[in-house]
């Protein structure tokens, strides 16, 4: 499993433009990355809290739907969120115009 993971991310990070990706367990703590510590730290964080309101939004319009991804994109950077039971993959790519 531990071999997949790496497998995925690595492929991941070969794509054009992306400049990070992380796993977060669902307390929010980063348990994979390819940034460095403190930007770990924050967008794991930051971005945890975020897709739980999310998830939140989605169940209170429709309790019988769930959250599966989420696209945040900035003037600097796009975002994606694939949020599981377990982990969160947060992947930071810069946007293509």
């Amino acid at each position: 499993m531990a071999q997949e993971v790496e497998e995925t991310m690595k492929r991941i990070q070969s794509h054009k433009g992306v400049v990070g990706t992380i796993v977060v367990n669902a307390e929010g703590i980063p348990i994979k990355s390819t940034l460095d510590n403190t930007t770990t730290v924050q967008y794991a964080g930051l971005i945890s809290q975020l897709s739980d309101k999310a998830r939140s939004v989605v169940r209170d319009l429709d309790p019988t739907n769930d959250l599966t991804f989420l696209r945040i994109r900035s003037k600097k950077h796009e975002i994606m969120v694939a949020p599981d039971k377990e982990f969160i993959l947060i992947v930071i790519q810069n946007p293509v115009d």
